[in-house]
């Protein structure tokens, strides 16, 4: 399991927890409750929780003409002590006056630092790769600043995108990797990069974030970690070929949104993997699974990530004995494969996955 890096959110004295709860689009709207009754389930566990409705999304702004109302980001400012958020739909072409809520939070809330965990659970891990790693994502920058230009030249259209890499959130990054990493035992951070090609923007995110501890290298470790080096195209590869290697995955934020979905491949779906949006004032759970607006409303969507996010905010909130609680029961439901989504090759239905890890916590 992921443990929380040492700089807690937790207070002692909360008497009830506020969670801000955005469905958003497609499944979002399915998978959202399916945390809501995993945190429901812990009963003492956790503080009271007090779920409030927030509204962002593509099909919120093609009824309102915005994504991300204003609203919505006072009460997660000023009501809120966490989030979760479901899934947002994000039109391949250019719509006019539509930006993708999700990003503009992580902007406006601050929350720098995308962690990923990816971890098979499998009744005969001789059968299946042996994954458990972690990809923290720089999640406010890199060509996700989206400042992109088009003109005509007498070749035809010329198209430009400005990719932002600064030394404050490398070092945040990085922080934030070397703080996960001493929660687990192989304490083992690989920094992704192609500062080979880019030599100057990942030039700078790797000399940044190898900068971080402030130790002395010797020997390749610094302190109790170990530090290695990939470029993203070998990452890739070695991700599929050798999984085992990583512990630790610290990446800009195209390459970490690329890492952690291809790794999400290595352990049977989309619909596994969590994340949170973390910052050190406020987390945000969120599923790495889309939309899929294909399967919306059939009852058929995954809910396992959405259940596991839920999990991993209430870590970093930290209230652990909870987090242990809804990650064991969706282990046991894993493993002995016998209620799942079709995505996992099972037959049952969104609402009966739910129950049935309701049921184990």
């Amino acid at each position: 399991m992921l443990k929380a890096p040492s700089r807690s959110m937790a207070t002692a004295a909360r008497s009830s927890l506020k969670i801000g709860m955005l469905p958003a689009d497609g499944i979002g709207r399915e998978v959202l409750p399916a945390a809501r009754a995993a945190i429901l389930a812990l009963g003492s566990s956790v503080p009271k929780p007090e779920f409030i409705d927030l509204m962002a999304g593509f099909e919120y702004f093609t009824r309102s003409g915005t994504a991300l109302p204003d609203e919505t980001v006072d009460a997660l400012k000023n009501e809120c002590d966490c989030a979760l958020f479901g899934a947002v739909s994000s039109p391949s072409k250019k719509v006019i006056g539509y930006s993708s809520p999700i990003v503009a939070l992580r902007k406006k809330l601050d929350l720098y630092a995308n962690i990923r965990p990816v971890k098979s659970v499998s009744v005969d891990p001789a059968v299946n790769p042996v994954v458990d790693l972690v990809v923290i994502r720089e999640n406010t920058e890199c060509l996700y600043v989206k400042q992109e230009t088009q003109v005509v030249t007498e070749n035809g259209k010329e198209a430009r995108a400005t990719r932002l890499i600064t030394e404050r959130a490398s070092r945040r990054i990085g922080d934030m990797a070397f703080r996960t990493a001493l929660t687990r035992p192989r304490k083992h951070v690989t920094i992704i990069h192609k500062s080979n090609v880019l030599s100057i923007t990942d030039g700078l995110f790797r000399e940044t974030v190898r900068s971080v501890p402030g130790l002395p290298e010797v020997n390749g470790r610094y302190g109790d970690i170990t530090i290695a080096e990939q470029l993203v195209d070998s990452a890739v590869y070695r991700l599929f070929r050798e999984p085992e290697i990583y512990d630790v995955m610290v990446a800009p934020n195209l390459y970490g949104d690329i890492i952690s979905d291809a790794a999400a491949a290595l352990v049977g779906s989309l619909g596994l993997v969590p994340s949170v949006n973390a910052g050190d004032s406020f987390v945000m759970g969120e599923p790495v699974h889309g939309s899929a607006p294909d399967i919306a409303g059939q009852n058929i969507a995954n809910p396992l990530a959405a259940m596991r996010s839920a999990a991993l905010m209430l870590r970093h909130l930290g209230y652990g004995e909870g987090a242990d609680r809804i990650e064991n029961a969706v282990d046991v439901v894993i493993r002995e494969g016998k209620v799942l989504t079709p995505d996992l090759g099972g037959k049952s239905k969104t609402s009966e996955v739910v129950d049935e890890v309701v049921k184990r916590i």
